[in-house]
């Protein structure tokens, strides 16, 4: 990943742990200015619905509790607990008590004789946050605040603080406001990738519509988990516990559908089995909630064991499923892969202490890293999107440079047809007229003087130049391979050897040969060489001072390479591109139709050929033909 796109990832993990530190340290800063109640009493029992018969019951049944987290389990033959506390006798005007977290469905406080708050969860959600406003007047008197469940939670797991109310306001409004917007931002990041969709290919959507409803349903479990929620819109909230489990029913399936698109597209047994039974408790949870309702949440308990502890138990499984797993793939090094284990494992790593916090703590731990862990988990989701749009950038650019390269040869593929054609015909109508004057030439010179026959003799040899060039156009407009056969390079080059390094001489210059003896290549001789000499021949030419040409040939992935190197003039990257082009040459009275030639010979032994040249320092010449495993028989 480079710089620009991790510090644009640093800078969005910081904006929202900055809203996450900001809300938590207002909570933190308004609380430190709080007293804490240093120690309050606690009684089992006592089903009675007034605070009469509570006042009555000996201190000595009370039970003393001096930190909250010391509080006893709940027994589980218990569904109602009483908590008293007394109130110091020098109380400020505008005080208040804050409990952050009690666990109990229906909390009654009364101060002095008289019920001051009082909220009923019917469904199966026990969190709840009070804030009792108190003043001057209420010095000295006791509160006592009843508890009742039909959960497995039931007591206080908050410090008890008491301070001014204005103060104490703040945290008990933001003590959840972070798991709101975070919850908030992931579903509107899902409606657009819902929007998104509407232009995706149908192999993409799977994996983009499933990524899209685990970012809702995350989203809606931050919101609906938050205590936040049901103190201020309590009258929903039989609706937001349904919407909490209905998101996990399919969160948690839906997120190894997911992995299982990513990783292998589907073809991991052993977490597709294992999403199905995640699907059927899913199902069979669901209609346990409605039958729940029906009757009145009579089965809360029963229901309450299917949500936290069976279902907890399988999300531990299916997070040391996932993690190993991804584990497994990062290791085969794609980086998306590494990227995708690395955010998950964070997930799963925080999601699997947070529940074992909760089940070694009697269920009393308040869940809350996993938030942590999804944060983390989809800020690498994040990385891998931006990732796949630079992929997809890069592609695209790829795509429009490759059509362009393969129009430009459709377009020179076209015209060769078109001169192919031309030049077969028209050289076929001129060569016989050419024999025929050649021809009758030779008669007219052998009557005619010395000075006549000389020019009859240079006419001749200007005829005999046309006919070459016919044989060249011919040759190139329909290249005959007379007969093709098992050819040894090294002994076509050393052929080919005792014609160039005379001519290489003659232009003061020198040739080196370094071929193995072990090179074979379908095709026919005589091309070959013509082929070769053409190249070899443009090589001598561009001769400067001590001209060198060294020729090698080898093997390279099944393919037979011959490479010729000059340091003659070079070619300007203008020029290069042009080469093989009907009539076009770097040599003031060259043709082109030497290279044309030997292109298309090249081509029809199912050779290829490239050119790479830099201006005064040389040409190299690569020429690639099929190997052929078996020697040919000597």
């Amino acid at each position: 990943m480079k710089f620009s796109e991790r510090m644009r990832s640093i800078a969005f993990l910081m904006i929202i742990i900055g809203c996450c530190y900001s809300s938590s340290s207002v909570h933190a800063s308004s609380q430190d200015s709080a007293n804490s109640i240093k120690e309050w009493s606690m009684l089992w029992g006592m089903e009675t619905d007034g605070k009469k018969e509570i006042s009555e019951v000996p201190d000595s049944k009370w039970m003393k509790i001096s930190d909250y987290r010391a509080s006893p389990a709940k027994p589980s033959n218990i569904s109602t607990a009483w908590v008293k506390l007394d109130l110091p006798l020098d109380l400020p005007d505008q005080s208040s008590i804050l409990i952050t977290e009690i666990y109990a469905q229906q909390v009654s406080v009364y101060l002095g004789d008289q019920l001051v708050h009082e909220r009923h969860y019917r469904f199966t959600f026990d969190v709840q946050r009070i804030l009792i406003p108190i003043n001057h007047g209420d010095a000295g008197k006791i509160v006592y605040i009843k508890l009742e469940t039909s959960l497995d939670r039931l007591g206080i797991n908050s410090p008890i603080k008491l301070g001014n109310h204005t103060e104490l306001m703040r945290p008990f409004v933001v003590h959840d406001l972070a798991s709101i917007i975070i919850g908030c931002s992931f579903i509107c990041i899902a409606l657009i990738m819902l929007i998104c969709s509407m232009y995706l290919k149908r192999n993409q959507i799977a994996s983009w519509l499933s990524l899209s409803i685990i970012f809702i349903t995350m989203g809606i479990i931050f919101i609906t988990n938050a205590p936040f929620t049901y103190v201020y819109f309590g009258d929903y909230g039989a609706m937001y516990s349904n919407m909490f489990d209905l998101s996990l029913a399919i969160f948690l399936p839906m997120l190894s559908y997911y992995f299982e698109k990513v990783f292998e597209n589907g073809q991991l047994v052993v977490i597709r089995n294992f999403r199905r039974f995640q699907v059927i408790y899913s199902i069979f949870y669901l209609l346990f909630m409605v039958v729940n309702q029906i009757n009145d949440y009579k089965f809360n308990k029963a229901y309450y064991f299917m949500t936290s502890t069976v279902l907890g138990y399988i999300m531990i499984v299916q997070f040391v499923l996932l993690v190993s797993f991804s584990v497994l793939y990062a290791k085969r090094g794609n980086k998306d892969a590494v990227i995708f284990s690395k955010g998950f494992a964070f997930f799963a790593l925080l999601g699997t202490i947070d529940l074992v916090w909760y089940y070694f703590s009697s269920q009393i731990h308040q869940l809350f890293l996993w938030k942590w862990g999804i944060v983390g988990f989809n800020f690498a989701l994040i990385i891998i999107l931006g990732r796949r749009f630079a992929a997809h950038q890069d592609l695209l650019m790829n795509y429009s440079k490759e059509l362009e390269f393969y129009n430009q040869h459709l377009q020179a593929s076209e015209k060769m047809e078109v001169i192919s054609s031309l030049t077969a015909s028209v050289a076929h109508e001129i060569r016989n007229p050419l024999q025929v004057t050649r021809g009758f030439l030779q008669l007219v010179s052998e009557d005619s003087n010395e000075k006549n026959k000389k020019f009859v003799e240079i006419a001749i040899g200007e005829l005999d130049r046309a006919a070459e060039i016919i044989t060249d156009f011919l040759t190139f407009a329909k290249p005959q391979l007379d007969e093709v056969t098992e050819l040894n390079i090294s002994k076509e080059l050393k052929q080919i050897e005792g014609i160039i390094v005379p001519l290489a001489t003659s232009h003061g210059g020198m040739v080196f040969l370094n071929i193995p003896t072990d090179l074979y290549i379908c095709g026919n001789s005589s091309k070959l060489k013509q082929a070769l000499i053409n190249i070899i021949k443009n090589s001598i030419e561009a001769f400067q001072k001590d001209g060198q040409i060294h020729i090698q040939a080898y093997e390279h992935n099944n393919n037979v390479v011959i490479q010729i190197k000059d340091n003659g003039a070079g070619i300007e990257p203008a020029q290069l591109a042009k080469l093989g082009e009907p009539y076009f040459s770097t040599k003031t009275k060259g043709t082109g139709l030497g290279l044309m030639v030997t292109f298309r010979l090249i081509e029809a032994m199912k050779g290829t050929i490239e050119f790479s040249s830099q201006k005064h320092v040389g040409t190299e010449v690569m020429i690639r033909f099929p190997a052929v495993s078996q020697r040919a028989p000597e």
